[in-house]
């Protein structure tokens, strides 16, 4: 073989043709002062080659700062390199993914490189994306000398495939705990709860499906009344009796019909009440006493006569702003607890009085009320007072012991509502790990399958500043938070977390818009790898990025057990043989 042409990154070589069917996707190796590597990619008349990467002290190096001259001689690489070529060593930092189907060798990934950073999986359906995960967490965690004690994964299963090929992994390797929580009722796991004391603003607009900043504001109002009107105390009492007070005199002074004055007034303090301020509250005047409820009687022209009573009445209890301190406790409090907060902070600020406003703010009002009357309010219970590092730490934790993998099975809950929990938990881990010092000590890996249900160009970014799937992307990294998206749709994926994974395992592709997606997304994706990608068998994939030597194609291993995401078996569902 001899160097013909050297044509930018490519080198054109003359060979032997009785050695063609030896040299397709073959390592050449072009010597002369430097010990240069090139893969052979096409066979013409000449072989073309592309260069890949220079041997430097018996090591591979992956990359080119200088070309083979036209004299150096050119020869097969010697097999005693390819492993060293295609695979990191085999220790503690090479994990095992699956063999090279072109040298029978296996491969093994850098796996400090591949975790410390955001990863993503993609292939079209039935590729092995499934399989890929499921395989690279066995392998993480079988029985071995040294065992990933401290790793936290927390797992979205969007379709309820990797219990199956996780709860074995406990069996086989006592150090380590698999938690499996579900969205399925009738299911013995443990079901998925988030106390609703938990949640703060962002929580409740995502879940509530928020549209403007008048919303927020309702949203921050009654995240701050459900607190006070669950605490006790005399300085809590006097906040609480100022709120009711101010609420009902904004009714008093709306100059709306007799009737509706009468009714909200009767609807607050039927609900928020106090001992000093209720419904059967006395009100003195000269020479006799009175319920405050019947200071609300209608004459017969249609006007309650005791308005000025009742607004002097209430204006007794108004507090001045130095007065208004509120302890920073955490209290507990359910879902319905929230929605009658909300109720009220519709009233407390002074929302009544625009008709427009108020209908756009009961959206919320509708919203709570449906998921507090709805099945999916058994995933808000909890009377147990916990911080968010408490959750969290209960998430990780299974008998006393650290738990490394957590799955979420979301299978049993419709996608919307799916979306609003993958978010919420995710922006609680990555408010948690943020405060653990020193940082990145302790990290967390948010895997999420079908993410490109998740990771979308949603409103949050217009209403909340952020999205945290985005925000994770760009920030995560020096806290320790990184995220693995395995999706069919990468193009349907936001591009600013696309564009931030540093590896990545790309099975068969097939749609035009998500092929050429990929394509100018990896840096590393020639155009001779984007055409095998539409052909390349389910189980095989190409490997990209820092974690891998060089961009390769591997076979890999099948997981023991396998996740549940075979497709369905039409001859044995349909077929039946004539009795």
């Amino acid at each position: 073989m001899k160097i013909k042409e050297i044509r930018g990154n490519q080198i054109i070589v003359s060979y032997d043709k009785e050695q063609a069917a030896n040299l397709m996707n073959n390592y050449l190796l072009f010597k002369d002062t430097r010990f240069i590597v090139g893969e052979v990619v096409e066979l013409k008349d000449d072989l073309y080659v592309n260069l890949v990467g220079e041997i430097i002290n018996n090591q591979f190096i992956y990359g080119i700062n200088n070309k083979p001259s036209l004299n150096a001689t050119v020869s097969l690489v010697n097999p005693d390199y390819i492993p060293s070529i295609i695979s990191y060593p085999n220790n503690l930092n090479g994990l095992y993914l699956g063999n090279s189907p072109i040298y029978s060798k296996p491969v093994y990934m850098n796996l400090d490189t591949f975790f410390n950073s955001h990863f993503a999986i993609i292939g079209g359906s039935g590729s092995g994306k499934s399989f890929a995960l499921s395989r690279i967490i066995q392998t993480l965690f079988q029985e071995k000398e040294y065992i990933p004690y401290n790793a936290s994964l927390f797992v979205f299963d969007t379709y309820g495939e990797y219990q199956n090929s996780f709860t074995a992994l406990e069996a086989n390797n006592p150090y380590i705990s698999y938690k499996n929580y579900t969205t399925n009722l009738e299911s013995d796991d443990e079901i998925l709860k988030i106390p609703p004391y938990l949640l703060g603003i962002d929580d409740l607009a995502i879940l509530l499906d928020a549209e403007s900043s008048n919303q927020l504001q309702v949203l921050e109002k009654a995240l701050e009344l459900v607190t006070i009107f669950k605490s006790s105390g005399e300085e809590i009492l006097k906040i609480k009796n100022n709120i009711i007070a101010r609420a009902i005199l904004d009714i008093l002074l709306s100059g709306r019909p007799s009737v509706q004055i009468r009714d909200q007034i009767f609807s607050i303090l039927s609900f928020y009440k106090t001992e000093e301020l209720n419904l059967d509250t006395e009100i003195n005047q000269p020479g006799y006493t009175r319920a405050l409820k019947h200071c609300l009687i209608i004459d017969a022209d249609g006007k309650i006569r005791e308005i000025e009573l009742l607004t002097n009445f209430f204006s007794g209890f108004l507090i001045d702003d130095e007065e208004y301190n509120i302890p920073k406790t955490n209290i507990a409090y359910s879902l319905k607890d929230l929605e009658d907060a909300i109720d009220f902070a519709l009233i407390s600020e002074g929302i009544l009085k625009s008709e427009k406003v108020y209908d756009e703010n009961n959206k919320l009002k509708v919203r709570i009320h449906n998921l507090v009357e709805g099945e999916y309010k058994v995933f808000f219970e909890g009377d147990n007072l916990l911080t968010r590092e408490e959750y969290v730490n209960q998430l990780t934790t299974k008998n006393n012991k650290k738990a490394q993998l957590i799955n979420f099975n979301i299978n049993y809950v419709d996608d919307r509502f799916a979306k609003d929990i993958v978010k919420i938990i995710t922006k609680m881990l990555f408010d948690v790990v943020k405060l653990i010092k020193p940082r990145a000590s302790m990290p967390f890996h948010i895997i999420l399958e079908e993410a490109h249900r998740y990771v979308l160009q949603d409103n949050d970014v217009e209403l909340l500043g952020y999205n945290i799937f985005e925000r994770i992307a760009k920030e995560g990294r020096k806290y320790g938070i990184l995220l693995g998206l395995i999706t069919q749709r990468p193009s349907e994926l936001s591009e600013t977390a696309m564009s931030q994974c540093n590896n990545f395992l790309v099975f068969k592709m097939t749609h035009p818009k998500d092929s050429e997606y990929i394509n100018r997304l990896i840096p590393f994706l020639t155009e001779e790898i984007s055409k095998k990608l539409q052909i390349i068998q389910p189980g095989n994939c190409y490997v990209f990025g820092p974690a891998f030597k060089l961009p390769t194609l591997i076979t890999l291993e099948k997981p023991d057990p396998t996740p549940n995401s075979n497709n369905v078996d039409i001859i044995n569902t349909w077929f039946r043989k004539k009795e």
